[in-house]
């Protein structure tokens, strides 16, 4: 039975704080200590699990599930103790990752060729269909030198320069045949710190399939030849014996400078050309904003306060200019109902308290990841930082629907209270928890064990759950925002929508202006997930969170304005679901992204990829909500609030 060394809320504990930087000697990574090995240490080489990816000749992604190292029909060679597991942060286990010891043995400095890891492994024929299944669907293998991920040279199309990929192939397709890659060549590159003093700063591997390979004894085999390979008979029982060569190279790279060679920007023009872009629907968006609102309506807001200064001296001239304005502009004529309370006004201050937790939570994540704080070696340290910052912000959370649902004059506080922290997470958490049940009938390494899960739900109801409450508390005895108009008794009649003006309109219109800030960013995130990469490029991703924002609340102004013009004042949901449109977009570029890049030969496989899909859309739509929420707030308080009204 499979076992996380994580255990108790104090290994939890001491895991986030281990991804708190700390002084280093390291220069791009804070909190990463260098290991130095004198001549001859042993340097510990540990596996992780496999998982699918693309490569140069196939680049379509054919499955979603990984595997452990030691899943038993792989039949890889184990420790004469057993592999034991590498503790882990919270982040990486929810990712997948698997680290355990193995039966490597590499001595810093000194190089060793055909080495055997065991005696002969036989495979069954129901093994080798599944072992070839895999080849199929071109699985790596990912091991770890000193914290460096083992990987295999590419070379960029466009430039001809090399990079490292994280991972190698756990078999080739030699025309319909798949050959299982049985010998590596393990090149580890070092730099020398000072006398005897050692340190990893690249591995590279490159696999062969040697079908001669003969273990001879303990440490030793005799190497076959590359001409011919290994081929899993999957009607007879197959003999593998599994060999390694240690080749040790000496180079400049410092320690600090080490990742470089791995964190490799794929396509980088296309980036820049989506910032430009973006930057562009920015700046035209802002400057339709300005044009409408700074000038036209400071022309109304003149223009009104002019004639009720008039209205004063002569009653009789008021209605025939009331009648001027009416045409001109609507949106004064409802300023006795814009401050309605909405339908359904418990639900909504919900949704925009979680969507405030996840605008703090998302904001942070990225400034600490843009600042160096989350390096590619502390494994797990993105989504342990996602964690301790959403349950943090739980007060945040509470604090903003309680002062909403005030606003909203909303009387059931005790249920805004208790949904707050249960209604978002609780649909989080179910989803997960009931795709986790696909990939742990799957016999995948990715489930999330039982234990994790069960400390998920305890660091949510002892730090999540009070923070939120305290924070609900906290904006409830606040004093209530005050509107700058009174509402009228009778709501008035709201005439009928026409053009743009209509829900869905106004919502695919308004929706695809933030998704274009971020769909070149959002590619390459889900080709980071779903392919195993690294993701790094957190300078472009935080450009592109602010243009978002900025999308996001222009583009929702300008309906609201539009809207109330129209004299219609139901701004609240409107303003909600304009920006959150979006999230549907999403959805659709995730379709696409299946469309292109994916091909799966397993319904689970599909059944995992659209509920992730879905549940990441859910979360932006409750984000980008929120933010078209409060500006079209900010904006009709400023607007009725420079206004005289008798």
């Amino acid at each position: 039975m499979r076992r996380i060394d994580i255990s108790t809320s104090g290994a939890i504990l001491a895991s986030l704080l281990a991804i708190v930087p700390s002084p280093a000697s390291a220069f791009y990574f804070p909190g990463v200590a260098p290991t130095s090995y004198k001549n001859g240490d042993a340097v510990p080489l540990h596996v992780n699990h496999l998982t699918p990816a693309d490569s140069q000749n196939d680049p379509k992604l054919r499955s979603v599930f990984s595997f452990d190292y030691y899943h038993p029909p792989f039949h890889f060679c184990k420790p004469k103790d057993g592999p034991q597991y590498i503790r882990e942060s919270l982040g990486s286990i929810l990712f997948g990752d698997r680290i355990q010891t193995s039966p490597f043995d590499l001595r810093m400095g000194i190089n060793e060729t055909c080495k055997a890891l065991c005696p002969e492994e036989t495979f069954s024929p129901q093994d080798a269909v599944f072992v070839n299944q895999r080849i199929y669907q071109g699985y790596d293998l990912n091991w770890l030198v000193d914290g460096l991920p083992a990987a295999q040279v590419f070379v960029e199309k466009d430039s001809d320069e090399p990079f490292y990929s994280p991972g190698f192939a756990l078999g080739t397709v030699d025309g319909e045949e798949p050959n299982f890659n049985n010998h590596y060549d393990i090149y580890v590159d070092f730099h020398k710190a000072g006398p005897d003093q050692f340190r990893v700063v690249g591995v590279l591997v490159v696999p062969f399939s040697l079908k001669e390979s003969r273990f001879i004894e303990e440490g030793r085999a005799e190497c076959g030849d590359t001409a011919a390979a290994v081929a899993l008979d999957e009607n007879a029982e197959t003999k593998v014996t599994f060999t390694y060569s240690v080749y040790w190279r000496e180079n400049s790279t410092p320690f600090a400078t080490r990742w470089d060679k791995y964190l490799h920007v794929y396509d980088p023009k296309i980036h820049w050309f989506s910032l430009v872009n973006s930057a562009v629907i920015v700046v035209f968006l802002i400057g339709m904003v300005s044009t409408i609102l700074v000038r036209t309506l400071k022309k109304d807001i003149a223009r009104y306060n002019r004639l009720d200064q008039l209205a004063l001296d002569d009653f009789g001239e008021t209605g025939g200019a009331g009648d001027d304005i009416q045409e001109d502009s609507g949106w004064k004529l409802v300023h006795g109902d814009v401050f309605r309370t909405p339908k359904n006004p418990l639900l909504l201050s919900v949704l925009i308290g979680n969507g405030a937790q996840l605008f703090m939570m998302a904001g942070l994540t990225i400034a600490f990841a843009l600042l160096g704080f989350l390096s590619p070696s502390n494994r797990g340290a993105l989504g342990t930082v996602v964690i301790v910052f959403y349950t943090l912000f739980g007060f945040i959370g509470g604090y903003v629907s309680s002062r909403v649902y005030k606003f909203f004059n909303g009387e059931s506080w005790k249920l805004c209270f208790f949904y707050t922290p249960f209604a978002l997470p609780v649909i989080v958490f179910a989803t997960f928890f009931l795709l986790n049940l696909f990939v742990w009938g799957r016999g995948a390494s990715g489930a999330v064990p039982f234990t994790t899960m069960l400390i998920l739900v305890i660091i949510w109801f002892v730090i999540s759950v009070p923070l939120s409450l305290a924070g609900s508390w906290f904006g409830f005895k606040q004093p209530v925002i005050e509107a700058p108009t009174r509402t009228n008794q009778i709501p008035r009649q709201i005439p009928p929508a026409v053009g743009y003006l209509r829900p869905f309109p106004s919502m695919a219109l308004a929706g695809v202006l933030p998704f274009g800030a971020i769909f070149v960013e959002l590619y390459f995130i889900l080709k980071s997930i779903w392919f195993s990469k690294v993701y790094y490029m957190f300078g472009f991703l935080f450009i592109c969170y602010g243009l978002m924002i900025m999308t996001s609340a222009a583009v929702t102004v300008l309906m609201i304005y539009f809207l109330l013009c129209a004299e219609n004042y139901h701004w609240q949901w409107r303003s909600f679901f304009t920006a959150g449109a979006s999230a549907f977009y999403v959805f659709a570029s995730a379709l696409l992204y299946w469309a292109k890049d994916v091909s799966f030969g397993s319904w689970t496989s599909g059944v995992l990829y659209l509920g992730y899909s879905l549940l990441l859309s859910l979360l932006f739509f409750v984000l980008t909500g929120t933010i078209g929420f409060f500006a079209s707030w900010m904006f009709v308080i400023k607007i009725y609030r420079s206004i005289k009204v008798d």
